[in-house]
């Protein structure tokens, strides 16, 4: 039996401010012809089942131009695969706070195949397929009981279709920007062992929990973070890579990643150190740096760090320039850093009492100075201040 497990499809994100010519924001734009390219790839690799294991849409409330795609779409990758199942899980982008308010995916049950899971668990069985799929939504896990996870013993094959934090599998940053305050499944209770294949959603990168646990990944980027996300391989060939997975069930477990073209890249430049620079020589460096991009950086999303930038710097930038930039890339983010505040000196380190002038000389050399200010001419001077001061101190004494 072959699988498609896709899942984060996100439909109707928005991100940045630039519009196509139809007035639609330009990432939403992308996030739609990544969903129309994977399942393009789904037909060609002719299923027997496809699932979407959550977050169908990027928000419980989406406009009317995402609703409306996403309708055909789906429509038509039915009528494509004639006579094959489609399953939809519910995310936490497409579950309302309240359960009354009801979810936009009972939408999709109008199309016949389509099978819609938005609240409570819900087991599939598929006899022609012997196939029995037990969808477990992402608000099933935030109920005050936690959904017991058991096969079905009637049937050769069980699938499992949730969308969830799993215990110790998403990095540190990807959990604090996705985590929505529920508790991640333990591994002990996903029973990977009890399923021949469980498919997971909430994890944009594709990855490998266990030998037939999987995370698809999302078809796009669609966080506010997309460089840091672009680092992580997970189990593509090359980090950042986006797509779903053909999973083949039978006497041996097979899953293969299907990568989506995507329509514009997420480069994270190598950062630039700012000490020392003053802002013409910042300049230089960033133009640089952008020169050196292969393809360049137009409607691509861009950022560059600089590190330890003092605040006058920064204002002394050429921001035209910086524009400029701004308007060559679909999005470009020049993340300036300021330098990290130096530990506080004190009047006695390792049993040795410090002086005055000692003291001071060590504050002037690792004070940030406005660009064209000579570091040693500063620190004569503070020390001959410091003396003078001393001296005033004696005569009046």
């Amino acid at each position: 039996m072959k699988l498609a497990h896709l899942a984060d499809l996100h439909l109707g994100y928005r991100q940045y401010t630039r519009q196509t010519p139809q007035g639609i924001n330009q990432r939403e734009a992308d996030v739609a012809r990544a969903f129309r390219r994977a399942l393009d790839d789904v037909v060609a690799q002719q299923p027997d089942l496809v699932v979407v294991a959550g977050d169908v849409f990027h928000s419980v409330r989406p406009t009317n131009t995402a609703i409306l795609d996403a309708f055909r779409r789906f429509q038509d990758l039915r009528s494509r695969l004639d006579g094959v199942p489609i399953v939809l899980v519910a995310g936490n982008h497409d579950t309302p706070r309240s359960a009354e308010t009801g979810s936009i995916l009972k939408l999709f049950e109008a199309i016949s195949g389509v099978h819609v899971v938005a609240h409570e668990p819900r087991r599939l069985v598929f006899a022609e397929l012997d196939t029995a799929v037990l969808c477990v939504p992402n608000a099933s896990w935030s109920a005050a009981e936690r959904p017991a996870l058991e096969p079905d013993g009637t049937v050769t094959r069980n699938v499992l279709v949730t969308h969830r934090e799993v215990e110790g599998v998403l990095p540190y940053e990807a959990a604090a920007a996705l985590g929505y305050g529920g508790p991640p499944i333990r591994r002990s209770e996903l029973r990977a062992e009890a399923f021949d294949y469980v498919a997971l959603g909430h994890y944009h990168v594709v990855t490998k929990v266990e030998r037939n646990v999987w995370y698809a990944g999302a078809l796009e980027y669609v966080t506010t973070n997309p460089w840091g996300e672009s680092h992580e391989r997970g189990a593509a060939r090359q980090a950042g890579e986006k797509g779903w997975l053909f999973v083949e069930l039978g006497t041996a477990l097979r899953v293969r990643f299907r990568k989506i073209a995507l329509e514009r890249a997420v480069l994270d430049l190598e950062p630039i150190e700012g000490t020392g620079l003053e802002a013409a020589e910042l300049d230089t460096a960033i133009a640089t740096r952008l020169r050196a991009v292969r393809g360049g950086i137009e409607h691509q999303i861009v950022r560059l760090v600089v590190h330890n930038v003092a605040r006058v710097t920064a204002r002394e930038l050429d921001h035209a320039a910086i524009r400029e930039y701004k308007t060559r890339a679909l999005h470009f983010r020049l993340d300036l850093r300021r330098p990290q505040a130096t530990r506080p000196v004190t009047l006695v380190e390792r049993g040795r009492r410090r002086t005055l002038p000692a003291l001071v000389e060590e504050y002037l050399r690792a004070r940030q100075l406005a660009p064209g200010v000579p570091r040693d001419r500063f620190v004569t001077l503070g020390g001959e201040y410091v003396a003078s001061a001393a001296q005033v101190g004696q005569d009046e004494g």
